[in-house]
């Protein structure tokens, strides 16, 4: 099997060639890989970096002229992904690659479709950082689980790994952190099996980086409600 690895970046230059050296040293035993990456418009030398990784078999290198947002950026990587499994990993350093076997194994062994990583299940270690993000995380997830009736702990989560047939079946639309409510209530719509796995989250600040704020969730709200009420 193959896994394609979308990696969506804006202005990422101090993390990119960290987390594109993790993605690569990550063992996946008899799976090939190939990395998908997709720089949204940056502005602060990351197209440079990725100039140089061209060359690289197993890496797909494409730039949007214009920043579009994480949705569009994942739409794109995920038209030039080639696997049979496909994962979003965000750019940035929150998120730990040596976690792809347990998050890939409820797929391998033939139970989900679709696995989601969890920031608030499982054992693991996470940065403490913003109370009302983690509140917000959980009013989301709340609201979206009541129009997919899945019982989610963590919707808005990057690791989301799927077969895919999956993007097949579903049509996605929106541009920016909208992706996360919209993917999950298509695929849900559609009948795939979802699982979830507890992961470990290394959370950055804004002075490190985050980008995501309080606009993007009044649009997560309007995005659930979108895409609960109207099918």
């Amino acid at each position: 099997m193959k896994l394609s690895i979308v990696i969506p970046c804006y202005n990422e230059i101090k993390t990119i060639e960290t987390i594109v050296q993790k993605v690569r040293d990550v063992d996946l035993g008899d799976m090939t890989r190939e990395l998908v990456i997709v720089d949204d418009g940056s502005k602060d030398g990351t197209r440079d970096y990725l100039d140089g990784l061209r060359s690289h078999e197993d890496t797909q290198i494409i730039f949007h002229e214009q920043n579009q947002g994480k949705g569009a950026a994942l739409r794109t990587g995920f038209t030039h992904a080639t696997g049979d499994v496909i994962i979003v990993q965000d750019a940035d350093l929150e998120y730990d690659p040596n976690e792809y076997p347990r998050l890939l194994k409820p797929i391998l062994v033939g139970n989900a479709d679709v696995v989601y990583g969890s920031r608030f299940a499982g054992g693991e270690s996470h940065r403490v950082l913003y109370f009302w993000h983690s509140l917000g995380n959980k009013v989301l997830t709340l609201m979206s689980n009541m129009f997919t009736n899945l019982n989610l702990t963590d919707m808005e989560v990057c690791y989301k790994v799927f077969k895919k047939e999956v993007l097949q079946k579903i049509e996605l639309k929106e541009d920016r952190f909208g992706f996360e409510p919209e993917f999950t209530a298509k695929a849900a719509r559609q009948g795939f099996v979802f699982y979830e796995v507890g992961i470990s989250y290394y959370g950055r600040t804004y002075a490190e980086g985050k980008k995501i704020n309080w606009k993007d969730g009044v649009r997560a709200i309007y995005v659930i409600l979108k895409y609960g009420f109207f099918r």
